[in-house]
């Protein structure tokens, strides 16, 4: 087993060295890219129209945008009114936010086809046709949605805001139900981020208290080891202690749970699953090389590197 992952948490807790490295956590990759958040937000609105849910939500939520708030812009330009980014740590800024927006623009007003698997073969969920959904999307829709003067409100509420009448909040921390009135959000998305979410239990809690019934999730999620084993599902083999050390002082890491654990507290929550799309990758390990507490996985979890969800928030 390697211990390079065990040194790298162990080296976040030298003085000095730690706040040089941190200095890695000012990007997270890809949603700076206009054609990355352009394919992202359509893959979701096509699953949600596939699924027969309704796919012009009013109020959106992201959880965790990273580098630009981009697949929420994505959503303001095709008919959101309001948008929530909802983050741990301040990436997206400004300046890049405006950039972003208007690639955005460009790709939308060209009707571009979806980003597909030859320029993000990482990206999920994947779509049986990638070209651009004009129903879901037609032309009287974005006329308005993309008029000169709505585009200059998405502008102002990316310079301010905080300003009244503002369609954009962007709340980091966002750990507070206060961040939100109950009831009052329509989708609550997010792309290759709840893996790293400690808390599914109130995560999940949380964001069902936003929605209003019959509100729609829409969840692209990984299990894979991200660089902390030499198995994409090594993860599972280490100890509770060696993953402490692992973890070190970073402010977030994979939480290891596994399909299996976030069905199990999105059923919790309140929550109707509508729909799942699994990766699966071949699984070499013994169950004799499981850590303790994952030793009894099943072997479903075992192979799914993977899943996209759809879930709908049952009636009170």
């Amino acid at each position: 087993m390697s211990l390079k992952p065990v040194l790298k948490g162990l080296a976040t807790w030298v003085p000095g060295l730690y706040k040089a490295r941190s200095r890695l956590l000012a990007s997270t990759g890809g949603s700076g890219s206009a054609r990355y958040c352009y394919s992202v937000w359509l893959r979701h609105l096509v699953h949600m129209r596939d699924a027969g849910l309704p796919t012009r939500p009013t109020v959106v939520a992201e959880l965790g945008p990273g580098d630009s708030l981009g697949t929420g812009l994505a959503a303001l330009l095709t008919g959101a009114e309001r948008y929530c980014g909802l983050d741990v740590i301040r990436y997206a800024n400004r300046e890049h936010n405006l950039a972003v927006l208007d690639g955005l623009v460009g790709l939308l007003r060209a009707r571009a086809d979806i980003p597909g698997p030859e320029e993000f073969p990482q990206v999920l969920p994947t779509l049986a046709d990638f070209r651009f959904p004009r129903d879901i999307l037609p032309d009287d829709l974005l006329t308005r949605t993309l008029a000169d003067d709505r585009l200059d409100r998405v502008r102002r509420s990316i310079v301010d805001a905080e300003a009244p009448g503002s369609m954009i909040g962007y709340f980091v921390p966002w750990l507070s139900r206060e961040v939100a009135q109950s009831g009052t959000v329509d989708l609550v998305f997010s792309q290759a981020v709840l893996q790293c979410v400690e808390d599914l239990e109130t995560t999940y809690g949380t964001l069902q208290a936003w929605l209003r019934p019959g509100g729609v999730m829409s969840h692209q999620m990984s299990f894979e080891c991200f660089g902390t084993a030499d198995q994409w599902n090594g993860h599972w083999t280490r100890s509770d202690l060696a993953w402490r050390l692992i973890k070190g002082r970073r402010p977030f890491l994979i939480n290891r749970q596994p399909w299996s654990g976030h069905e199990r507290e999105l059923r919790a929550a309140g929550f109707e699953i509508v729909f799942t799309q699994k990766a699966r990758r071949p699984s070499s390990l013994s169950r004799q090389e499981l850590a303790p507490r994952f030793r009894n996985l099943p072997d479903e979890d075992l192979g799914t590197s993977g899943a996209f969800v759809l879930a709908v928030k049952r009636p009170d």
